[in-house]
């Protein structure tokens, strides 16, 4: 959290806080829940405090308590930038939202971005980019290259990075300020604004911009339950024989989506490869790999890259998954 969310306003709230962060820290929930009480007492509007006292009473396996604290924080920040409604759907007070809010988004990477790539691809050993660059440059087949390629939540254009000398065209579009700044700093796009995948887009792009040969969302549909929206936005964008690349976190087969207790949702291959077809996409190559890791666990992606049918072209098989070296049809220029 940014350090106007993090101070109460009080010294004496503060210092409390302080200790009971430290009692965490030594195993002690219960206590540090105690004393994170007192200090709301003395600065009983403050947010982020009943969002880290849910965490603490969470710990302490109140989760009756937790949520208690969770509702607080909506009615202090309805906008919801903490994921407190999240925290109640995973304890079972709430149903589990689709998507979680965009605030809460923003608010998360904006505060990451300074450290993102460093703890991400070092010590998190992120793949995605580089993985789905190789699939992309197989699928277009050799000597490739797109008109105009759309990343979708670019961050700070670690895919950006990767897909630049294949490109004439690069434009990225993420909700977080603070990433977009850095994504900026590297200088590889040609555009880039700040936009909500499902709502903002279209606003965000230049009137009458084109669409794209290829549209890639590395590790954003993690953060979107339901992917029906957010595929439609993305087929929208796509022209016809044109490509999209994806990752998702895999879930159990059986499943759609699910939240997880990261608070990212994670999808079954059935769901995906549905979803795909009913939104006009042929898949061409499917891997289920380990993606990165998070703390002592290694998370395993589905990573994807589907070709958009024409719309009088004959479905093929759902069993064709082979890599297709087609040529990518490119439009006359990047509007």
């Amino acid at each position: 959290m940014s350090p106007p969310q993090l101070t109460s306003g009080d010294v004496l709230a503060d210092r409390r806080a302080g200790y009971a962060r430290m009692l965490l820290d030594s195993g002690d929930a219960a206590a540090a829940a105690d004393l994170q009480r007192q200090a709301l007492d003395l600065a009983p509007g403050w947010a982020a405090g009943w969002h880290e006292l849910g965490l603490y009473r969470e710990a302490a396996k109140d989760l009756a308590g937790a949520a208690e604290a969770w509702r607080q924080v909506l009615v202090i920040e309805p906008a919801d930038m903490f994921g407190a409604g999240m925290k109640l759907a995973l304890v079972g007070h709430a149903a589990i939202p689709a998507v979680p809010p965009s605030e809460y988004v923003a608010q998360l990477f904006d505060d990451y971005s300074d450290r993102f790539d460093t703890a991400l691809v070092e010590a998190l050993h992120y793949v995605v980019p580089e993985r789905l660059t190789a699939m992309i440059a197989d699928a277009a087949g050799p000597g490739a290259r797109f008109a105009k390629v759309i990343d979708l939540g670019c961050g700070t254009g670690l895919f950006g990075e990767r897909i630049r000398g294949v490109t004439s065209w690069l434009e990225g579009y993420d909700l977080s300020q603070g990433m977009l700044a850095k994504a900026a700093e590297k200088g590889v796009y040609d555009e880039l604004g700040q936009a909500d995948i499902l709502y903002g887009i279209e606003a965000a792009r230049q009137p009458g911009a084109s669409q794209a040969n290829l549209v890639a969302a590395a590790d954003v549909f993690a953060y979107f339950g339901d992917l029906d929206p957010v595929m439609a936005v993305a087929a929208g964008l796509t022209v016809d024989q044109g490509l999209m690349a994806l990752s998702l976190e895999a879930g159990p087969d059986d499943c759609d989506w699910v939240l997880q207790t990261s608070l990212r949702y994670c999808h079954g291959e059935t769901y995906l490869r549905r979803l795909l077809d009913s939104h006009g996409f042929t898949l061409v190559s499917l891997s289920r790999e380990p993606i990165r890791r998070d703390g002592s666990n290694q998370i395993t992606g589905l990573l994807v890259v589907a070709r958009k049918r024409s719309p009088a072209a004959v479905k093929p098989p759902e069993t064709a998954v082979a890599l297709s070296g087609d040529a990518i049809p490119v439009p006359s220029a990047p509007n």
